[in-house]
């Protein structure tokens, strides 16, 4: 059974990189030849700065020593915190869209949030499995340790959540933020904690994304949209109006591959936040259907992954990998059809981006490491 999972993953995960590459080579030719005039810049560049790397990553997490990871968890947020407010610093930060959030290495940038997906859940599995202890043979039977309660599991828990806070409030990066949040306090969750402590989290997230959103005109005018999408069609709603256009031009069967008429300047972020649009225009229902179905199953195996493992914090570490992948691929598909405000969210292992995807390949290398040893 454990073998039959391993396998499932990594031919799904293979067949998924290969569709998505070959995808983003056609959908990326418009723009390519109009800003660098080659049909090839954004493929070659996703390809070197994404995927290869990526595959590396991915690798290199499949054949690490876990116990290893978890012994350096602490060092890897701290690196990684620190990373979040280097990019402040004139020479080292690049700012684009009115928000400064990559850091510059010349020939490549880099977007720390996007590592902190992954960092954050090796931190908090690792430091969450310190504080529980086995009770019994079965796989779900574990309690806190006596003494880890308020001021030894919640009051830390919420310190570090306020400080990943501070550095993503400052990058405003509200959506990474959120994905974040709500995986850290999921893992925080099946670690066994009180359940008062979870409806506390809840009522402060719910406070604080209330004044993200209020309070920042560009959120709430996102919000307002999502409200009702017929609003400002030519300005605050444009990309939304365009999205549900694109995918209802699907049809069923969709248009064919290369086919869309939106990527053509018409819909913006074609090949980043908007590219589920884009898959619904070229491949219809079916093609969309079939992509949620695919995030459906990832979940499932991870799931399985999880509840296989008898260790709790390779258990944590499968559960906040699939749960923040998922997550993410969701904000961005209910985005796109207006069942959530638009976002800055990326559809894992599909928009053009290579910092997640780096970090999403290194996380399902992760979870084959897992797999591998049940």
């Amino acid at each position: 059974m454990s073998q039959r999972i391993f396998n499932t993953l990594l031919f799904l995960i293979l067949f998924v990189s290969l569709l998505s590459i070959s995808f983003l080579l056609i959908l990326s030719i418009p723009a390519s030849m109009e800003r660098f005039k080659t049909p090839t810049y954004y493929f070659f560049h996703q390809l070197f700065f994404g995927f290869i790397p990526g595959f590396f990553l991915c690798f290199v997490a499949y054949k690490i020593n876990l116990e290893w990871l978890r012994k350096w968890s602490f060092v890897l947020i701290l690196i990684n915190i620190l990373s979040l407010f280097l990019v402040f610093i004139p020479f080292l930060g690049i700012t684009a869209g009115g928000a400064t959030r990559w850091l510059n290495f010349k020939f490549f940038s880099v977007q720390p949030a996007e590592f902190l997906k992954i960092t954050t859940i090796i931190y908090l599995a690792s430091w969450c499995s310190s504080h529980i202890s086995k009770y019994n043979n079965s796989d779900w039977k574990y309690r806190l340790k006596k003494g880890s309660s308020f001021l030894h599991l919640l009051v830390p828990f919420a310190i570090f959540l306020g400080l990943i806070s501070l550095g993503l409030y400052l990058q405003k990066d509200a959506s990474t933020l959120f994905i974040i949040l709500f995986t850290l306090t999921i893992i925080y969750f099946c670690a066994r904690a009180p359940l008062w402590h979870i409806l506390f989290l809840f009522l402060l997230g719910v406070l604080f994304f209330f004044y993200l959103v209020k309070f920042e005109p560009y959120r709430w005018s996102r919000f307002l949209v999502f409200l009702n999408p017929y609003l400002d069609p030519l300005g605050k709603g444009y990309q939304l109006r365009q999205s549900l256009i694109s995918i209802g031009s699907g049809g069923i069967f969709g248009k064919g591959l290369g086919m869309s008429s939106q990527k053509f300047d018409f819909l913006p972020q074609a090949m980043t936040d908007s590219i589920f649009a884009i898959i619904g225009e070229e491949f219809g229902l079916l093609g969309t259907a079939g992509l949620v179905i695919f995030f459906i199953f990832l979940f499932w195996l991870g799931y399985k992954i999880a509840k296989a493992t008898h260790d709790m914090f390779r258990k944590l570490l499968a559960i906040g990998i699939v749960f923040y992948i998922t997550l993410q691929a969701f904000i961005n598909i209910l985005s796109s059809i207006g069942f959530f405000p638009l976002t800055g969210v990326p559809l894992p292992f599909f928009s053009y981006g290579g910092s997640h995807l780096i970090v999403e390949f290194f996380s399902i290398g992760l979870l084959l490491n897992i797999a591998k040893k049940l």
